[in-house]
């Protein structure tokens, strides 16, 4: 058994719904089991009987609890939008989009954090305060960082349209379909 395995701590699910660490031989709860991912704790929850890998699961659980709590992360809205992507050819895409932008979130956290540290020492409570400043995007250099950001995503998606349109074009050229404006037609077009 490797150093690694043994870090990662085992739960296993039971029939009757009870989840049971395996690292301190007792049943949990789901809050203790969101203690472990606020402490940054690796777990992997299965099922007792086919072994099968539950730790997504339970991670939706609690979000569900959280999100039905009294603040809630993301709007009808923003959920609705989400539900769309599945199935959606774009779902992998959104995934990936998602994931970079929360680490890209985590690593400016952690800056902060760090720059805290040094300028306030371990008081976490400034260094919360700290991060409340960032977070309110009154902030005008916030607020022009994040417009900058975003315009940079959209001028990087226009490119890549433009892209996949040449591209296309490229592929149809010398193919006549009927009502299909074909490469033919279109050198006479003045250029847009």
């Amino acid at each position: 058994m490797g150093a690694m395995e043994s870090q990662l701590r085992l739960i296993k699910k039971y029939p009757n719904r009870r989840l049971y660490d395996t690292k301190t031989s007792s049943y949990i709860t789901l809050a203790d089991v969101k203690q472990m991912v606020l402490k940054q704790e690796e777990f992997q929850v299965v099922d007792a009987k086919s072994g099968e890998d539950l730790t997504r699961q339970i991670l939706l659980q609690i979000i569900l609890e959280e999100e039905s709590g009294g603040v809630p992360m993301f709007s009808s809205e923003l959920l609705s939008q989400l539900i769309r992507f599945y199935g959606h050819a774009m779902q992998g895409m959104m995934g990936t989009y998602l994931e970079k932008n929360i680490r890209a979130f985590q690593d400016i956290q952690k800056a902060l954090q760090e720059q805290s540290t040094r300028m306030y020492g371990d008081n976490s409570r400034a260094s919360q305060e700290l991060w409340a400043q960032f977070m309110n995007l009154q902030g005008p250099a916030m607020q022009s960082l994040m417009q900058a950001y975003m315009e940079q995503s959209q001028k990087m998606f226009a490119q890549f349209q433009d892209q996949m349109q040449n591209q296309a074009r490229n592929m149809f050229t010398g193919f006549q379909f009927p009502g299909f404006p074909g490469a033919q037609n279109n050198k006479n077009e003045p250029p847009k």
